[in-house]
C-alpha cells in the first residue's frame, strides 16, 4: 500500500468551504488516470474516464475535513472559534491546530485549568463554546494574518500503528485514496460505463457539494465512499457493533440517510464473493453520507449504494483505519465499476 500517498493526501488541509489545497493536489494526482478533469461551480473535482456504454456511474469520496473557522479575535490575542462539522469536545484539550491565514500558525486549544474548576464543572464534557486558541501571538501580531472566517483544522502526521494507520482526516482521506487507487487499478482496462469520480465539498456540513454534482451528472449508478464507525471497543457490547476493524471493506445497508438500493447492495456481496474480497455489512442507525444525494438529486434518482470504511475514533483529533480494509475496499470498489454492465438490474 501506498502509505506515502495516503499520509500527504491526509495531510493537505481541506476545511469545508475551503478545499482549495486538497484540490489542487488531487487534480495533480487523477489527471495522469482518467480522460478528463473539471470542477464545477461548487468547487467539486471531477474527474472522468470514459466507457464503452453511455450510461454514467457517480463515484463520490468527500475531499473536505471536519475543522473550524475563526470568530472573533480577542483583546489578548486568542482565537475564538466555530465549528465546521461535528467533533468530539472531550478530544480537544491541548490539542495543536494550524490556522490557515496569510501565513501558516500554529495554536493550541485551550480551556478553563482543572485546578480551577468547581466541581460541577470537572464532571461535565467541556463544550466547543467554551475552548480558545492560543497562538502565542499578540492581537497586533495575529490580524497581521488572521482574520474572521479563517480556516483552522488540525496538526497531526500519519503513523502507523501494527497493521493499522492512525491520522487526522482519515474521514474521509482514506476514501479518496481509495478511488485514487482504484483509478490506477483500471487505468488500463476498458470499463463498461463513463465513470464520474467526484472528489466532494462541504460533506461535513450537509452533503452539499454531493448534492450539486449529482443534479449536474444525473448518474444511472451510484457509490459513494465513506468511513464508518468502528466501535469494536472495551465497554460496548457486540450486538451494538456497527463494523469492526479488520473485518474486511463494510457494504452500505443503511444510514440515518439512506436506504441502499437492494440491488446494488447484493451486486457489491456477489461482486466480493467471485474475487474473494472480505467484507462485512454495514447499518448505521445515525448519521448520513453523500450516498443519499447521489440516490436522490439526479434526475429520477440512482441505483446507488456505499462502501464504507471501518474507523475508528471519528470525529475526534485522530482516527484509526486497518491496512487490509483499505485495499479490500480498492479491490471491491475497482471490479464493481468493471462489471457493472454484468448484472441484472431489473426489479424482482
Amino acid at each position: 500500500m501506498n502509505i506515502k500517498l495516503l499520509s500527504e493526501v491526509c495531510r493537505v488541509p481541506g476545511a469545508p468551504g475551503y478545499e482549495q489545497p486538497i484540490r489542487a493536489f488531487l487534480e495533480k494526482q487523477v489527471k495522469p488516470l482518467v480522460d478528463e478533469v473539471k470542477t464545477d461551480a461548487m468547487g467539486n473535482l471531477i474527474a472522468i474516464k470514459k466507457g464503452a456504454k453511455r450510461k454514467k456511474v457517480m463515484v463520490a469520496a468527500h475531499m473536505d475535513e471536519i475543522a473550524f473557522a475563526v470568530t472573533h479575535i480577542e483583546e489578548d490575542g486568542y482565537l475564538r472559534f466555530t465549528t465546521l462539522g461535528g467533533f468530539d469536545p472531550k478530544t480537544l484539550t491541548a490539542q495543536r491546530v494550524i490556522i490557515h491565514g496569510k501565513k501558516d500558525i500554529i495554536g493550541v486549544m485551550g480551556c478553563k485549568p482543572i485546578h480551577i474548576m468547581t466541581p460541577e464543572e470537572r464532571n461535565r464534557v467541556v463544550k466547543t463554546t467554551e475552548y480558545f486558541i492560543d497562538t502565542g501571538l499578540s492581537k497586533k501580531e495575529v490580524e497581521k494574518y488572521i482574520e474572521i472566517g479563517t480556516p483552522i483544522t488540525r496538526e497531526r502526521e500519519l503513523i502507523e500503528m501494527g497493521n493499522n494507520v492512525n491520522a487526522k482526516s482519515l474521514d474521509n482521506r482514506v476514501s479518496v485514496f481509495i478511488v485514487l487507487e482504484a483509478l490506477r487499478k483500471l487505468k488500463k482496462k476498458k470499463v463498461p460505463y463513463d465513470i464520474y469520480a467526484v472528489f466532494t465539498v462541504q460533506e461535513e456540513v450537509g452533503l452539499r457539494g454531493a448534492t450539486a454534482a449529482a443534479s449536474g451528472i444525473n448518474p444511472d449508478f451510484g457509490i459513494n465512499l465513506d468511513v464508518t464507525l468502528a466501535n469494536d471497543m472495551p465497554n460496548i457490547p457486540p450486538h451494538e457493533y456497527c463494523t469492526k476493524l479488520g473485518n474486511g471493506t463494510a457494504i452500505k445497508v443503511l444510514d440515518g440517510r439512506t436506504i441502499c438500493d437492494y440491488r446494488m447492495v447484493a451486486y457489491m456481496k456477489q461482486i466480493a464473493k467471485k474475487h474473494k474480497i472480505k467484507t462485512q455489512l454495514e447499518v448505521l442507525t445515525a448519521g448520513g453520507t453523500d450516498t443519499a444525494s447521489i440516490q436522490r438529486d439526479s434526475n429520477g434518482g440512482s441505483i446507488a449504494g456505499g462502501i464504507s470504511i471501518p474507523c475508528r475514533y471519528l470525529h475526534q483529533v485522530i482516527e484509526m483505519v486497518n491496512k487490509d480494509d483499505t485495499q479490500a475496499s480498492i479491490d471491491l470498489l475497482a471490479a464493481c465499476l468493471s462489471n457493472l454492465d454484468k448484472y441484472d438490474w431489473s426489479f424482482k
